[in-house]
């Protein structure tokens, strides 16, 4: 059974800064992309940032462009979300996915995920 567990989430400033593990279990994960997707209330999920399966490609928002990174250790199963100089548009729950299917490109839309984890909560404050 597959299954993503996100942690690392909290209360942080502005500016400051939080990394989100998300750690991957009951398959190999090392040949599928995985994601990141917070969702603010009221809101749908939204795409931050995505990354091959081999780590060599990624793919970000245009919103946390040059702030955010991930990353992925397949040894480990583990992919990371670094958030630097957060802002409070950034509050949200965050959701690591993964898409177990194959697929060419790295995918950005939520519907080419097919496992979820429950989220981390990321608050902002001004």
């Amino acid at each position: 059974q597959v299954r993503l567990v996100e942690s690392g989430g909290g209360f942080v400033q502005a500016g400051g800064s939080l990394r989100l593990p998300c750690a991957a279990s009951g398959r190999t994960f090392s040949s599928y992309s995985m994601a990141w997707f917070p969702q603010a209330p009221g809101s749908e999920r939204d795409f931050v940032s995505a990354i091959s399966w081999s780590g060599g490609n990624a793919l970000y928002a245009a919103s946390v462009k040059d702030r955010f990174a991930i990353s992925r250790d397949n040894a480990k199963n583990m992919v990371y979300l670094q958030m630097n100089s957060l802002k409070p548009e950034d509050t949200a729950v965050y959701y690591c996915a993964v898409r177990t299917r194959s697929m060419v490109i790295i995918p950005t839309s939520p519907t080419s995920y097919d496992y979820w984890g429950r989220g981390t909560q990321v608050t902002v404050s001004s």
